[in-house]
């Protein structure tokens, strides 16, 4: 069973693939013969029995199970669709759905009454509007350079694609803060790519720590269960926990953490936050003040390198 999912899976890829090589033909103007477009039509057959035949062995073997018919379909379409492909679509589908947020001006995603946004992407605007920039440079050049119709097509799908997900993902950034919600909790995403959510009770400590982070990708975990979440290659919070929490990382990879360094455009503000709402105001460790007073004191006399983000 098995062996026939994979031959299905890559029947389904090879059958998209040509697919898109055809759609892309016809839209540079290319001649396709009629025997072409009749084998590829037949084509689509094959793959759509063989689907069909999937879905209904998994679904019978759940309901073999005990499992319920609505499940049981959800589990048989988990079984086909390969896990990496279902994180993607959901990428994609949150990344529409954080522009159409941004666009019709609503209120950040994921924070209701009494919690306290916690802002991040203003850091990361210069980096982004460059990546933009070399993006737009490279469709134009490539628009220019390449003599094929159907490569020129491809490229074209491709550069424009590029251009939108860097836009898109520095809009979920926007609409997607660091939360700290009424009761304590913290919520720590990166867009639509990283989320951590963080029980109130396994908060023990934070501080407002300045700290430089070279390389390592966007969620770097340390040998000493530290997690990174860097901004512009910064983090200015660190969150120390009770107990490590386990997260997934924005490629699916499971991994853990009992330390949480992050960035934030205002860390005094989400570490009183933190320490006002984890715990009684008179029980605040002298730490966690003495903390935040230089970067207060930072604010107000105006801390250069600081970008402000237009908000949607």
């Amino acid at each position: 069973m098995n062996a026939l999912r994979r031959t299905v899976r890559w029947g389904l890829l090879a059958l998209l693939v040509g697919r898109l090589v055809l759609v892309l033909c016809l839209a540079s103007g290319a001649g396709i013969p009629a025997s072409v477009m009749r084998a590829v039509e037949v084509s689509m057959l094959a793959p759509v029995v063989a689907v069909a035949g999937v879905l209904t062995a998994d679904y019978r073997r759940h309901r073999r199970e005990g499992t319920a018919r609505r499940a049981a379909a959800l589990e048989a379409g988990r079984d086909l669709v390969p896990a990496a492909l279902r994180r993607l679509t959901v990428h994609e589908v949150k990344l529409f759905t954080s522009c159409c947020r941004w666009l019709t001006r609503r209120p950040p995603h994921g924070v209701g009454p009494g919690d306290l946004a916690v802002r991040y992407a203003a850091n990361q605007s210069a980096m982004i509007y460059g990546f933009l920039f070399v993006s737009v440079v490279e469709t134009v050049a490539l628009a220019l350079v390449i003599p094929w119709p159907v490569v020129h097509a491809v490229f074209l799908v491709i550069d424009v694609w590029g251009c939108y997900f860097v836009i898109a993902l520095h809009i979920s950034c926007v609409v997607r803060p660091h939360v700290v919600t009424a009761d304590g909790s913290l919520r720590l995403r990166y867009g639509v790519l990283l989320e951590i959510r963080v029980p109130a009770e396994l908060v023990a400590g934070a501080r407002v720590e300045r700290r430089i982070v070279n390389g390592g990708g966007l969620a770097k975990v340390r040998d000493d269960g530290s997690l990174d979440l860097s901004v512009g290659g910064q983090t200015t919070v660190t969150v120390e926990l009770s107990e490590p929490v386990r997260f997934v990382r924005p490629l699916g990879k499971v991994a853990q953490a009992r330390v949480l360094r992050f960035y934030a455009d205002d860390p005094a503000t989400a570490v009183a936050a933190l320490s006002r709402r984890t715990r009684h105001p008179d029980d605040t460790p002298r730490s966690l003040q003495t903390s935040a007073e230089p970067d207060v004191k930072q604010r107000r006399a105006g801390h250069p390198g600081r970008f402000s983000l237009p908000q949607g």
